[in-house]
């Protein structure tokens, strides 16, 4: 049986860039929630706020370790499986990689350190100030690689010399409008993560307290705060954190939305004007119109337009995302592959790095079905994620969660909304530029060849074996720290705030500066924090 390598590369870069992937949304978004909570202690001295940093701070660490171990992989598999890609973009990658990796993940990591160590041993402002300087190194983390993927989307700034792209303009790459809506869209979707994270296991801890019978309503459906004695961490101050906790993650998760909906407008019009073969496909609009799909029935995994059928369309909404109005006509599918033929050619070219796929045909057309429903599955969990969010602020006005073990399970699960739409959109923005690794830039006429096939970029050295191999590998690798990291977070989101904050169990009184690991609390100890 003969395999394709590029297939094989293809599949273990999917898989272990969308796992990964997981853990960047929530770093980003949870650690922005982590910061406001902190600050909202500095500001108030509430302990209930306190409690609240340490507690998501911990599953904010646990992600992060993850995220970076995981992150890792990445790098190791340009070089291994995608050589003739990482010569291609080198030179214009360099830049942002370098700044990803020198400047804003070190930057990231080191004050993250300090601020897992530095509590009682930096002053509270300064303490502060070194998680604020993590997430701000956090996100310009993600904006140098957003640079770097929006090249590969839009590539400007760049001129070819002896086939490969150099860059002569740092600053139109790293300020490539693709990059700008990407990165915006990208920040606003890893808050709804965060946030949808927050609402969901507050929800949860919020129930257990209701059916513990610690918390009750009165006839009004007012929430009675109560106590637990002998239990540990199960006071006043433990419902405060999770009610402010759900209402903090509802307040960001519909902010967030709309910030998503914005954005995601921005890049739909960019992408009509960049990469028009995707928002065709993603529409499963095979014929120039006007009409959005709402649904579309039939075998969308040919790509072939005669196995398709539009069910349910709405008139002028598909030239609203694409153009604004409602009455520019969108080229669909069998109007674009002549044009992409005309422009780039209708096989493949002859040379060693083609191999056997020398002379191919080419498809313009990327996956219709992943295209069409990574689309849907993408709009649909975010606004579904948002609505949950808008329930929860309904419902919780008064105080406390109802008393229904459906909605608390459906609150745990509903954490996966988000997700589920992130994922959807990164696949449906990746699988979408196929067949190009590196699309062509229309509006320079591809600046003089700029571009490359997918079928170029897999390293020839590499058998389709030792491909298979490493996919098997590095699949059951991410899997075994997929159990792990579940596991860890599930252990320390049951524990509650005395999983993250073991010096509750013993303590036997209310004092602020032992709750803040002051010097005089014996059982109080940073590396507990840090596990």
């Amino acid at each position: 049986m003969e395999f394709d390598p590029v297939l094989i590369a293809r599949w273990q870069f999917g898989i272990t860039t969308v796992y990964h992937f997981w853990m960047v949304p929530l770093t980003l978004g949870l650690g922005l929630l982590v910061a406001v909570m902190q600050t909202l202690w500095m500001r108030t001295g509430n302990e209930a706020w306190l409690r609240a940093t340490k507690f998501w701070g911990k599953l904010y660490l646990i992600n992060f370790i993850m995220g970076v171990a995981t992150g890792i992989v990445q790098e190791f598999q340009f070089g291994m499986a995608w050589s003739e890609y990482s010569r291609f973009v080198g030179d214009v990658f360099g830049a942002p990689l370098a700044m990803e990796a020198l400047l804003a993940f070190f930057l990231e990591s080191t004050f993250l350190g300090l601020w897992i160590f530095g509590w009682d041993r930096l002053r509270p402002r300064l303490h502060l100030g070194v998680l604020w300087a993590a997430v701000v190194g956090s996100w310009f983390s993600a904006y140098f690689i957003i640079v770097a993927n929006s090249w590969m989307q839009h590539p400007v700034g760049v001129e070819l010399v002896d086939g490969r792209p150099v860059m002569t303009d740092v600053w139109a790459v790293l300020t490539n409008n693709t990059a700008l809506a990407a990165y915006g869209h990208t920040l606003a979707g890893a808050v709804s993560v965060g946030a949808a994270f927050l609402l969901g296991i507050a929800w949860h801890h919020l129930w257990r307290r209701r059916k513990d019978g610690i918390d009750t309503v009165d006839e009004n459906g007012r929430v009675i705060v109560g106590t637990a004695p002998d239990v540990p961490g199960r006071d006043e101050a433990d419902h405060t954190v999770w009610f402010r906790s759900l209402r903090l993650g509802a307040w960001f998760a519909v902010f967030a939305f709309a910030a998503v909906a914005v954005t995601g407008d921005i890049q739909a019009k960019l992408m009509y004007e960049q990469q028009p073969m995707k928002m065709a496909s993603a529409e499963a609009a095979c014929h120039d119109g006007t009409e959005f799909s709402v649904l579309t029935v039939g075998n969308l995994d040919s790509n072939d337009c005669a196995d398709v059928t539009p069910v349910i369309e709405v008139p002028g909404v598909l030239s609203f995302l694409a153009k604004g109005d409602f009455s520019t006509e969108v080229p669909g599918v069998n109007s674009l592959i002549p044009e992409y033929q005309e422009k780039y050619g209708t096989h493949l070219p002859e040379g060693e790095m083609y191999g056997d796929r020398s002379g191919a045909e080419i498809d313009y057309q990327p996956s219709m079905f992943v295209t069409y429903w990574g689309f849907r599955l993408m709009i649909g969990f975010g606004a579904l994620a948002a609505a949950a969010a808008a329930f929860a602020l309904v419902v919780t006005r008064k105080g406390t969660v109802p008393r229904s073990a459906f909605l608390s399970r459906l609150a745990l699960w509903g954490i996966a909304a988000p997700f589920i739409a992130n994922s959807a959109g990164w696949i449906f923005t990746e699988m979408g530029r196929q067949p190009f690794v590196v699309a062509p830039n229309p509006d320079a006429s591809g600046i003089d060849g700029v571009f490359l096939y997918t079928a170029a970029a897999v390293s020839p050295s590499v058998s389709p074996g030792e491909l298979l191999f490493s996919l098997i590998s590095l699949t059951l690798v991410y899997g075994v720290l997929m159990v792990f990291e579940l596991r860890l977070i599930i252990r320390y989101a049951r524990g509650g705030v005395v999983s993250a904050m073991p010096e509750l169990g013993s303590r036997r009184t209310d004092s602020r500066a032992r709750l803040s690991g002051g010097a005089d609390d014996e059982d109080s100890d940073v590396l507990a924090f840090a596990y």
